[in-house]
């Protein structure tokens, strides 16, 4: 059993959503499952599975500016801004600090529900220690 979590963080690196899927499932899912709940914004960075037209427009709709690199096999090759995208280790930190907790490191538990349960729970103690 996989599962994939995705997450939305504040400026500061803090989550403030996540939805959880199953790990064969496509970034695009997760990125349509959390669309309509994006809190307000002026730039979103994603890493390049997140790279569709589609969410482009999505963003851009919400008045939102995607920070996303392109897939290499794309044939139009998006321009993004590279200092801005390598303020997106504060993600990748996030999720560093999410897998300190031994329970969501090596995934005890079996149900999503209670899984996601746990993620939240370490959530809010990052989001609160990182609160400032």
């Amino acid at each position: 059993m996989t599962s994939k979590l995705h997450a939305v963080c504040d400026g500061q690196g803090r989550p403030i959503l996540l939805r959880l899927t199953a790990g064969q499932t496509s970034d695009y899912k997760g990125a349509a499952m959390m669309i309509d709940a994006l809190p307000a914004a002026r730039t979103m960075h994603a890493d390049r599975a997140y790279d569709a037209r589609w969410f482009r427009q999505a963003l851009a709709d919400r008045g939102i500016t995607p920070c996303i690199p392109p897939h290499a096999s794309r044939k139009i090759q998006h321009s993004y801004d590279r200092t801005l995208y390598n303020q997106r280790h504060r993600i990748e930190n996030m999720f560093a600090r999410l897998k300190d907790w031994r329970r969501i490191h090596t995934r005890y538990d079996r149900s999503a529900d209670t899984f996601l349960s746990a993620i939240t729970l370490a959530a809010t103690f990052l989001f609160w220690l990182n609160e400032s």
